[in-house]
């Protein structure tokens, strides 16, 4: 049977469809289509591109670990409190704001390594969000986690302050479509960047962190509008 092939490429949200019993046209419009079907696949493996980026981070790092295997490599037990603003469907920062809680278990992965201001160590985390408020544009709720948290703490310090750098990658679910519309009740989270840790005992430090923090649902829902903000973080840690 014959097919009409339709081609519509809309902002965040690309669709591509081909209606039975009508002639299927030639040329510009079945290309159109096809460069939409491509476009469409990679809007679908937008949101992975976190999750590549870090496992190949860490496989590289873990291959240059040298260090002794009976070098003590602790556990890393925190509680943290992190709020954010950002922008959903403007381009101003102050449109959404969120206020998130939760609880991350961690492991170094490698001892000492590195040469210079680039020594340090690797740890792997895995966090549970429990709370989950967005305040504006609209009030919502929800809970999420983070199955993978990479986390560089540097050698460098001065006195108790030694600095870090972080990427994570996980979910969240919440209790009405987030952002507001035709989107989902399920998204896909990604964050980076870094912080200071202050040691208050030999064992226990807080850390203070600024992050990018992004929130879409991957095309889940009829249309992927996306969260960007800047997230402010406050930590307790203990290791063990």
């Amino acid at each position: 049977m014959n097919e009409r092939c339709s081609a519509t490429c809309g902002a965040g949200n690309t669709i591509c469809r081909c209606r039975r019993g009508e002639l299927r046209p030639k040329g510009s419009a079945c290309i159109k289509k096809s460069i939409c079907h491509a476009m469409n696949v990679v809007d679908k493996f937008r949101s992975a591109a976190p999750f590549l980026l870090l496992l190949v981070l860490v496989r590289t790092i873990y291959a240059q670990n040298e260090t002794s295997g009976t070098e003590h490599r602790s556990w890393d037990f925190s509680v943290w409190a992190a709020g954010e603003t950002g922008e959903e469907n403007t381009n101003s920062f102050a449109e959404a704001q969120i206020l998130t809680a939760g609880i991350v278990v961690g492991k170094e992965l490698t001892g000492e390594i590195g040469n210079g201001w680039r020594r340090g160590r690797l740890e792997y985390g895995f966090s549970l969000i429990p709370f989950f408020r967005q305040f504006t544009p609209q009030p919502n709720y929800g809970r999420g986690f983070e199955p993978l948290i990479l986390r560089w703490n540097s050698s460098l310090h001065a006195k108790h302050i030694s600095p870090y750098i972080e990427l994570a990658g996980g979910a969240v679910r919440t209790n009405s479509n987030f952002p507001a519309g035709n989107t989902s009740t399920f998204n896909f989270t990604a964050r980076g960047g870094g912080g200071i840790t202050v040691s208050t005992t030999r064992r226990q430090s807080l850390d203070i962190g600024c992050r990018w923090s992004h929130i879409s649902n991957a095309n889940l829902g009829i249309e992927n509008p996306e969260f960007n903000g800047i997230q402010v973080s406050l930590g307790y840690h203990f290791r063990h």
